[in-house]
């Protein structure tokens, strides 16, 4: 026999094993008691939180010829017909695929005919934002009075896009996201019923990982099970086979960006990168950390709130008063922001890398949103330039800044001679530029050229960013390689950054205006 998926397996029969959506389940199971049922419902809600389990127990319910208290029995001739998917009664229809007016005009013929067994026909439209404008008009007099024998359960995860036409016709009900305790009873529940031997810690993170989500809670334990058979499933299987980070690592990531470290922040995010994470996820999971901070800077009494053990609520704790609160807000958007932008970035690593060099050089942005970070950036660069505290009269203290003249930058200096092969790269350097990857192209359009040591060519760029981008040891390979095969010259090429606070004028000699060359730069 085929492995059966858990979602699948343990998908509820009855209302009892609905779980997170209690509400829901009373009212309907009141409704079926009293023989108050309505004739057109809408579910909403988002995925995996039991809108057509619902949908199908219901249908089961009202057809039920023995149903106890509300719910199905689950032993009768209707029941096992409607479980097995055989019976005539239960219809359901994917609007996704059947969206078309014809579709719903074939509903609209179909319920003219009465059940040939049971109480009730039941059609349940899955996704019905589907439909098109024309197939929800046709089925708006249909909804509205329907035959008495005949139940619509609309189910859906974008009720705005629903119009309101048809939103008036039905009752609704929205179905919350479950939360992260019932989902991981559940899974204590199923693991217990497969014999599967799996962390405690490791349950609790692929139910937060489901992001409310009951199926996506079952589809993900499947998925760690699957690669660690026979072994037990702990917290760090967990971490590697879905690509995620540890809370450790988001601590030490922070504390970097705090020192404004960026090589030690590049090398964690290089060393996340060779151990195969995910950085949409880990994006999102850093949003979320960072989220637990503010929440522990906010209020003291944030214990229950926050799914944390008691030795990383210390940490976020002492962390908390690390950081302001302005500027904890303002990582908290631009980490928000990121993590939609990397869904769909076809260079996640450099975006990435950027996003954590700007909060490290906050004087590179120009945004009013930054400025804090800027004042304090400068502040610590002026506490560690000499910042000297003298004694005054009784119960007062005079701060006197100590600032030393800097002294002149030296007139850069040529090369007593430029050498013919420094002279005929960077009369071809433009053209070479052009013939570089699209990334690479665009830092090196903005690039200046000067003289090195040894008749090497020195690539100067005005930032750090775009320094370090071009000094990569891939990038200086490509560009020594396009050189060659341009000019037919082996040359060695050094990257340089103007120094901040100085032009390019004052350490370097533009050696292309030296040799009288009409530059255009193409954008």
């Amino acid at each position: 026999m085929s492995y059966t998926a858990l979602y699948r397996k343990f998908r509820p029969s009855e209302f009892e094993d609905v779980k997170g959506q209690d509400a829901i389940v009373t009212t309907l199971k009141n409704q079926i008691q009293t023989d108050r049922i309505g004739h057109a419902y809408l579910f909403c809600g988002t995925r995996g939180t039991g809108k057509t389990t619902v949908a199908k127990i219901f249908a089961k319910a009202v057809n039920c010829q023995h149903p106890v208290e509300g719910s199905p029995c689950g032993q009768c001739d209707m029941c096992r017909s409607i479980a097995a998917g055989t019976s005539m009664n239960v219809i359901e229809i994917d609007a996704a695929s059947n969206n078309g007016v014809d579709n719903i005009r074939e509903i609209r013929e179909e319920v003219a005919y009465r059940p040939t067994e049971g109480r009730y026909k039941v059609y349940i439209i899955d996704e019905v934002h589907m439909l098109s404008i024309g197939a929800f008009n046709a089925l708006l007099k249909t909804l509205e009075e329907p035959p008495e024998y005949v139940i619509f359960i609309l189910a859906t995860t974008e009720a705005h896009k629903i119009p309101v036409t048809i939103l008036s016709r039905c009752q609704r009900y929205d179905f919350k996201r479950i939360s992260i305790e019932t989902i991981s009873g559940r899974l204590r529940e199923l693991i217990e019923k497969e014999n599967l031997d799996v962390e405690d810690k490791a349950v609790r993170y692929i139910a937060r990982m489901a992001d409310g989500s009951m199926r996506d809670a079952l589809s993900l334990l499947d998925q760690c099970t699957a690669f660690y058979i026979g072994q037990r499933l702990t917290y760090d299987n967990v971490l590697e086979v879905l690509g995620a980070v540890d809370a450790d690592v988001f601590s030490r990531l922070l504390r970097e960006l705090l020192e404004r470290d960026v090589k030690k922040v590049i090398e964690t995010v290089d060393e996340l990168v060779m151990q195969g994470r995910e950085l949409s996820q880990m994006a999102a999971d850093f949003t979320w950390y960072l989220r637990n901070l503010l929440l522990v800077k906010s209020s003291e009494e944030m214990e229950d709130v926050l799914d944390v053990s008691t030795e990383n609520l210390a940490r976020i704790k002492e962390e908390s008063q690390m950081i302001e609160t302005d500027e904890l807000i303002r990582y908290i958007r631009i980490f928000s922001e990121l993590t939609g932008k990397l869904k769909y970035a076809a260079q996640k690593r450099v975006l990435l890398e950027v996003t954590f060099i700007r909060l490290c050089r906050p004087q590179m942005e120009v945004g009013q949103d930054a400025l804090l970070s800027r004042i304090r950036a400068l502040e610590a660069e002026v506490q560690k330039m000499g910042e000297v505290g003298v004694a005054a009269a009784p119960g007062q203290t005079v701060r006197v800044v100590r600032e030393e003249a800097r002294e002149p930058a030296p007139a850069p200096k040529l090369p007593k001679a430029l050498s013919e092969d420094v002279k005929a790269v960077a009369a071809d350097f433009r053209s070479v530029a052009q013939e570089a990857s699209p990334m690479l192209r665009s830092y090196l359009k903005k690039a200046r050229l000067a003289a090195g040591e040894n008749d090497r060519l020195m690539i100067v760029l005005e930032d750090e960013v775009s320094a370090a981008f071009v000094a990569k040891p891939e990038h200086r390979e490509e560009i020594e390689r396009l050189i060659a095969e341009k000019t037919g010259k082996q040359m060695e090429v050094d990257v340089r950054q103007v120094e901040e606070g100085r032009r390019f004028e004052d350490r370097f000699v533009d050696i292309e205006k030296l040799i009288h060359m009409d530059i255009t730069i193409e954008d």
